[in-house]
């Protein structure tokens, strides 16, 4: 469909094209070598000889080119094309044989040469490249040709040795333009030569041009109930199209669909609509939308007429529905139709309907804008008028900015002064009296969202009125009659003579009035009116940072006038782009991290674009099984079906198509259970061996294997394992008994999984009956995780296909190495790169170029990271900023500059290990590489490879989780030892729970010596001014407890600041988790369950914050999200308490009834980030970081709860077996057998399994017994140790960072 779409498209556009007097194949002539003298014009110049038609390229007219006085603040040189062109490149050089050009300069275009726009390149950038001598040329090609009449270059730079001199040219070509224009009360209708038109495909192109924000531009409707109307609303533009659907006929049920923004700024914007059926492509300018249209025909069927400009009333002309269109249209084509030309030759199908004329007579309203937000101003003095009268002041404005000051005048009788600012996006204003005395006065209506708006403020009769948009907003009561004392500042005022410390206004302002006189911008920019600073005149330059929306995944974009930001509550993701998934890609990754058995939502791309889906996580077995189920749960009966009428069933399972493939594809292995039980029911035909029944793969594929067997071989497991009803058959069904018989196997060819439909066609006759049920997905294992690579060779190096990280991208990976520096992954482009490496045993680096220059972020570790362990790294880009994490150290930001460039531009090969010059290559072992969610296959490429080798020696590479629950494996030279410092487990392999008992007294105060918050990175970017974001807002907290106590005081964070987080029980035994992140506000309370949680069982809780967005989990629910009402950090956090609080805390009361209760019973496991302070406790009695009070006794009754409640889970698990085994009616006979055969299949793999192991452990024992003594020498002191090096890396590591914070 969309093929067929583009073959119209490129039909259509060719037709419209070879109209035009020029194509795009050769619209590159030069269009200034041949212009008059008067066609140039300049801010200044230094004298006769350097005057602007001097300025052509090549030329050594004069002084050979252009200079503006030196005393010149904003110079420019502009060229009047003498009519409209189509400009597809300019050119600059410098002053001939000088020391004078301009390194950089932006580009304005203008039909009139009065109100002009700033030529954006493809991201946004306005700085063109310029020279770096006098005599070489340098063209810039515009990625969007521009139609105009006007060009203004302004530098930007020069040469710093040297002044401004400039030759220029530009290129382009002429081309034929019909213009009508819309007077707001009229509109062009073309007439079909029969009662309606109907069509299967439509393409209508026009460019316009209004400085009104609302307007119909083309509107046409069928009685069938189709419609078509393209509608400009608030600056937008929207198009409503229905084919064939009634329901749609009334407004209120249209929907839009809406493209563009700003589109009512006095300049050209093209649209273009192409159709094909109900596929729709959009365009407006660059930005494109690809819909399908509602209801439920395929043409579109227009009667008697379309009109263009508005929607006039039938039977009462001049009437019309809706706001007609007032400004321009150019090159209207419907269906290459030419209807400007049609209605200038007063042709029979064109009725005009209004005053159109065929000329573009658009008044042009003069703008400025106020560039700074803290020192643009624009000083005016008060035209006169009568003290009776009071003064007045009218304006428009437009801005993005939810604060800044728009107006304000001293008054007299002194020291009065009255002010109106935007505050909150909303308009205030505030007349100041003596003293405190002060009266304000706020509006209500947002404008702050980027649209003109007017005010009209008006003294008079002791009262101060304020008119926002036409409507009467407010009313002030003057103490006194009052007059303008001085002059009236616009945006800001001078320092000098500023009262007013708000932020200055940032946006365009136009109209302005004082007093009932108009006010001369062009005056105020000659020096002959007024005072200002930081302005642009001539020019509205605004821009909408959220067009396109660089938000991912469904991000809501918002922006202020410099930036923008995204909120990425309810995506399932995170970072200034919500590009970082905060769910982990994984079951085993969860397991990794210490989480059991339970509902997860895994992201099994990552950063990619499917999103998270929610799956079971089975960690029972040695193996961490993924279970993914559909929506047929239990076993279904079937009768009467046949070939030609089979009963057929759709399985729709919890995950996308596509999360579903990227769940098969990552896992090691994936099987699915297919149970069939038949009486008279054949899956096979016995005479010629064609199917009966048959399921389809993930693909839709027709498979007709059953289980065990590969794919292509027509047999059931029973025939794989010999032991079939009927040796004849390959199938027990097959036999085609009257009795029931069972064809049961697993389905294990991952390429073909899930099943996505199953089809049975053969019950139909007497007794036939069958009964079958499948499995949910089981998968287990993740390649990504242990694939890896070995680099023993500095020359040798992976490639792999060019990143595509054209405005996002994140990298991470581990590594191990004991070389001093190499190259970890390196991508070039023509002049962008991107590389990550190791420059210095303790220093990871991550370097990028987008066409800022070069930006540097840099990491250093307190101890080498050349050690031969495990280190991991994280680097990420995107359009906001840039951050590099290296293992558990603070990462560090480097913010992107405002209106740089966008996109990294890569061409060459992706290097992994080494560079494209094969230096500095990487000595070591690379695992997990993950880049945008996709993981790298190092293992196979390496395999191919010389100097490189798959996998990585050590007893810490195997994919087997040697270390539990967080905890670091570290190689010895006889084998290795967990690092459990990072978790909350003990134990030689981080499993063991560390659990203490508390009673009513006993608590336990972790105290942290430097706040979290001042553990900052800073980073460098070379070429360019950058700074740097704050530290993200962020938490994790696990513990576990047991207890009977209501209400108890579980867990508290408090800090500096007067701010808390605390985890109670409530009187009624529910879990309430309290935030209170700003001390002006109530704090946030979360009840995720209300069931009583002292029921004295083992309750595992899991808290994880990321900006405003909570996620709890408790035991093995679902994790439930919450929104809280501040993204606040918490700020110099102090100390974290489990148990009672002694300390005067600044607590809600239920919180402090809780504190002063206290907890009795038993906690285990706690974690709180990077922190586990119930294992400090016990192993750190003497440190000055950890403070005990009343008994604490160390127990195991962690485990023991942890136990019984797999008991419990289990006895349940067993009750709904057999609960699902007595539904079964029909089935009640054979589910006993089942039963039966079950348990003793059970038994016996019980008693194997058992020997299994008992033999497995003699083995190992005899095979380890020359290095385990050196293991458990080392294992029996880490219980005791760990935490010593966690809190001695904790010590160095804010050290190191105050150090660099503060120098």
């Amino acid at each position: 469909m969309y093929f067929l779409l583009h073959v119209v498209s490129l039909c259509t556009l060719s037709v419209l094209r070879g109209a035009s007097a020029a194509t795009h194949y050769n619209c590159n002539g030069p269009l200034v070598s041949a212009l008059p003298h008067s066609s140039f014009s300049s801010s200044s110049q230094s004298s006769v000889r350097y005057a602007a038609y001097n300025a052509k390229l090549n030329r050594r007219d004069g002084a050979g080119g252009w200079s503006p006085m030196v005393t010149d603040q904003d110079p420019w040189i502009q060229v009047d094309l003498r009519e409209q062109f189509e400009v597809t490149a300019v050119a600059t050089q410098g002053r001939y044989d000088s020391w004078d050009w301009v390194s950089s300069y932006t580009l304005l275009y203008s039909d009139t040469g009065r109100a002009w726009k700033q030529y954006r390149q493809e991201d946004g950038v306005s700085r063109f490249v310029g020279n770096v001598n006098s005599e070489a040329v340098v063209q810039n090609k515009l990625s969007q040709p521009v139609r105009t009449r006007f060009l203004r270059f302004i530098p930007l730079d020069w040469n710093p040795t040297g002044w401004m001199g400039l030759r220029v040219e530009v290129y382009g070509c002429s081309y034929k333009s019909y213009v009508a224009d819309f007077d707001g009360r009229s509109s062009l209708l073309y007439r079909f030569n029969q009662k309606s038109m109907s069509t299967v495909k439509d393409v209508i192109s026009l460019r316009f041009k209004s400085h009104q924000a609302e307007g119909v531009l083309l509107h046409g409707e069928g009685q069938r109930g189709d419609y078509i109307t393209l509608e400009l609303h608030r600056g937008r533009l929207d198009l409503y199209l229905n084919l064939d659907d009634n329901r749609l006929k009334f407004r209120s049920g249209r929907v839009a669909v809406t493209v563009g923004s700003l589109l009512d700024d006095q300049h050209w914007h093209s649209v273009h609509i192409e159709r094909f059926n109900k596929q729709v492509n959009l365009t407006v300018d660059t930005h494109t939308q690809h819909f399908q249209t509602k209801g439920e025909g395929h043409s579109l069927e227009v009667d008697y007429e379309l009109s263009f400009g508005g929607i006039p009333l039938p039977g009462k002309p001049g009437t019309f529905l809706r706001k007609n269109f007032h400004g321009c249209m150019e090159n209207l084509y419907y269906n290459t139709i030419n209807i400007i030309d049609l209605a200038k030759r007063r042709k029979p199908q064109i009725h005009s309907v209004g005053n159109v004329t065929f000329s573009c007579s658009q008044p042009q309203l003069v703008a400025c804008t106020f560039l700074s937000s803290s020192s643009s101003f624009l000083s005016l003095p008060s035209a006169a008028a009568s003290a009776t009268e009071g003064f007045s002041v009218r304006f428009q404005f437009r801005t993005w900015n939810p604060d800044g000051l728009l107006m304000s005048v001293p008054l007299n009788p002194e020291p009065q002064r009255l002010e109106l600012r935007i505050s909150g996006g909303q308009l205030r204003l505030t007349l100041h009296g003596t003293g405190q005395q002060k009266s304000e006065v706020a509006t209500g209506l947002r404008v702050s969202d980027g649209l003109w708006h007017s005010v009209n403020l008006e003294s008079r009769n002791l009262q101060i009125t304020l008119t926002v948009d036409g409507e009467l907003c407010s009313t002030t009561d003057l103490w006194e009659q009052v007059e303008a004392r001085s002059n009236f500042y616009f945006g800001g005022c001078p320092t000098f003579d500023c009262q007013v410390r708000t932020a200055t206004f940032q946006g365009c302002m136009r109209l302005v009035f004082i007093n009932g006189q108009p006010v001369n911008l062009s005056h105020v920019q000659q020096g002959a009116l007024g005072n200002y600073n930081e302005i642009q005149f001539d020019t509205c330059n605004i821009r909408d940072r959220c067009l396109p929306n660089l938000c991912e995944h469904g991000g809501r974009c918002s922006q202020t006038w410099t930036s923008f930001t995204c909120d990425c509550s309810g995506t399932g993701y995170s970072g200034a782009t919500c590009h970082n998934s905060i769910y982990e890609a994984s079951c085993e990754a969860y397991k990794l991290i210490g989480s059991s058995s339970g509902f997860y939502s895994i992201d099994p791309d990552g950063s990619g674009p499917l999103g998270p889906t929610q799956v079971y996580c089975n960690m029972t077995e040695e193996r961490v099984w993924t279970v993914v189920p559909h929506n047929v749960t239990t076993p279904v009966t079937v009768q009467s079906s046949s070939l030609h009428k089979p009963y057929v069933m759709d399985f729709n399972y919890s995950a996308t198509a596509g999360q579903l493939h990227a769940i098969v594809s990552g896992s090691e292995q994936c099987q699915q259970e297919v149970v069939y039980n038949c009486r008279k029911s054949r899956l096979f035909n016995t005479r010629d061996g064609s199917p009966l029944s048959w399921w389809l793969d993930r693909e839709g594929e027709k498979r007709s294997y059953w289980g065990g067997f590969l794919p292509g071989v027509q047999q059931c497991s029973c025939s794989l394992e010999e032991n079939c009803l009927d040796m004849n058959y390959f199938c027990n069904c097959d036999a085609d008994t009257d009795t029931w018989a069972n064809d049961t196997g697993i389905l294990s060819y991952k390429d073909h999984l899930p099943v996505s439909q199953i089809v049975i066609g053969d019950t139909n006759r007497t007794g036939s009956q069958a009964v079958y049920h499948v499995g949910p997905l089981r998968c287990y294992g993740d390649k990504s995780i242990w694939n890896a690579a070995s680099f023993y060779q500095e020359s040798s190096y992976l490639y792999f296909p060019t990143l595509q990280a054209e405005l996002s991208s994140d990298i991470s990976f581990y590594f191990k190495t004991s070389a001093p520096s190499g190259v970890f992954l390196e991508n070039l482009g023509l002049k962008d790169f991107i590389r990550v490496e190791l420059s210095s045993p303790s220093v990871v680096t991550f370097s990028f170029d987008v066409g800022n220059g070069p930006a540097i972020l840099s990491v250093k570790s307190h101890l080498p990271l050349n050690d031969r362990q495990w280190h991991y790294v994280r680097a990420e880009r995107n359009v906001r900023e840039a951050s590099l994490q290296v293992d558990q150290l603070p990462p560090r930001f480097l913010e992107a500059p405002t209106d740089g460039h966008l996109r990294l531009r890569l061409s060459s090969q992706l290097f992994i290990g080494g560079t494209a010059s094969q230096q500095r290559g990487f000595l070591g072992c690379i695992r997990t590489l993950t880049v945008n969610g996709v993981s790298f296959d190092l293992e196979e490429r390496a395999r191919m490879t010389p100097g490189v080798s798959s996998g990585c020696p050590g007893y810490c590479s195997g994919s087997s989780s040697l270390c539990h629950n967080r905890g670091r494996c570290i190689e010895k030279s006889n084998g290795y030892i967990c690092d459990c410092s990072q978790s909350a487990y003990g134990g030689t392999t981080c499993n063991q729970e560390v659990s203490v008992s508390f009673d009513r007294e006993s608590s336990v105060t972790y105290t942290f010596q430097e706040p979290f918050s001042v553990m900052q990175n800073r980073s460098s970017q070379a070429t360019s001014v950058s700074t740097e974001s704050s530290s993200r807002a962020r938490e994790d907290v696990a513990f576990s407890f047991v207890t009977s106590q209501r209400p108890a005081m579980l867990l508290t964070v408090s800090t500096f600041s007067h701010q808390y987080i605390a985890v109670i029980l409530a009187k009624n035994g529910s879990l309430q988790i309290w935030y209170h992140l700003q001390t002006d506000r109530r704090p946030d309370i979360f009840s995720p369950v209300p069931s009583n949680l002292a029921d004295g069982r083992l309750h595992r809780i899991r808290i994880h914050r990321v900006g405003k967005n909570l996620y709890v989990q408790i035991d093995q629910d679902i994790h439930r999200k919450y929104t809280l009402s501040s993204d606040a950090e918490l700020i110099l956090i102090r100390s974290l308490t489990l148990g009672k609080v002694t300390r005067r805390e600044t607590f809600n009361e239920e919180v402090m009834q809780a504190a002063a209760k206290g907890f009795v019973g038993c906690l285990s496991s706690v974690q709180f980030n990077h922190v586990a302070p119930l294992k400090a406790a016990l192993t750190n009695r003497g440190s000055s970081l950890v403070t005990i009070r009343g008994p604490l006794v160390q127990s195991n009754c962690g485990a023991l709860a942890e136990s019984t409640s797999h008991i419990l889970q289990d006895q349940a698990v067993t009750a709904n077996k057999d609960n699902e085994q007595h539904s079964s009616g029909s089935q009640r006979d054979l589910a006993v057998i089942a039963g039966v055969v079950t348990a003793v299949v059970f038994i016996a793999v019980c008693a194997l399994a058992v020997m299994s192991r008992l033999l497995y452990q003699q083995r190992r024992a005899q095979r380890t017994a020359s290095s385990s003594s050196s293991i458990k020498e080392e294992h029996r002191h880490s219980m005791y140790t760990d935490y010593r090096t966690t809190e001695l890396q904790l010590h160095n590591s804010i050290r190191d960072n105050m150090k660099e914070y503060y120098i």
